[in-house]
């Protein structure tokens, strides 16, 4: 039986960026049955990584299995969490998906929304390459810094 071949190589430089550091530990902490026990940070983190032929794979219309769900949301997790350690203040993710995989993904801090994300397609949910999403989740902690920068008495209240 042939192992399909991973998209991210274990010497990728992005392996050891922040977001993707903290992705791994998410979805480790949501892996209950010790299924990535003794895989690689590159095998770990594959999945989320959809060139343009796995992209292609997969149906433009479809729901969102549990999997991906679950996917998802260690994502939003990982950006709150990097937000927690660059500010000092508690932040929360609220994520809403239907069953089609429509929906909407915000991360408080206090009482201040920080990120504020629109979700299509979410059965299609991952990123080009590991640098693609470091450096878009980059842009989406720049934001949310600078609006708690902005309005911190409402993020403290």
């Amino acid at each position: 039986m042939n192992q399909p071949a991973l998209a991210v190589e274990a010497d990728d430089p992005y392996l050891s960026s922040d977001i993707v550091a903290e992705m791994i530990k998410q979805l480790r902490a949501i892996d209950t049955y010790d299924t990535y026990e003794g895989w690689s940070e590159a095998k770990i983190i594959d999945p989320l990584v959809l060139t343009k032929e796995r992209k292609r794979e997969i149906p433009i219309v479809g729901d969102p299995d549990d999997i991906t769900l679950a996917r998802v949301k260690a994502y939003y997790n990982s950006i709150a969490v990097l937000i927690e350690k660059k500010v000092g203040l508690i932040a929360v993710p609220i994520i809403n998906i239907s069953h089609e995989g429509f929906g909407r993904a915000l991360i408080t801090v206090g009482k201040l929304i920080v990120v504020d994300k629109i979700l299509r397609d979410v059965h299609r949910f991952g990123f080009p390459s590991l640098e693609d999403m470091s450096v878009k989740t980059e842009q989406t902690l720049d934001k949310a810094i600078a609006l708690l920068e902005q309005y911190r008495e409402v993020a403290e209240a």
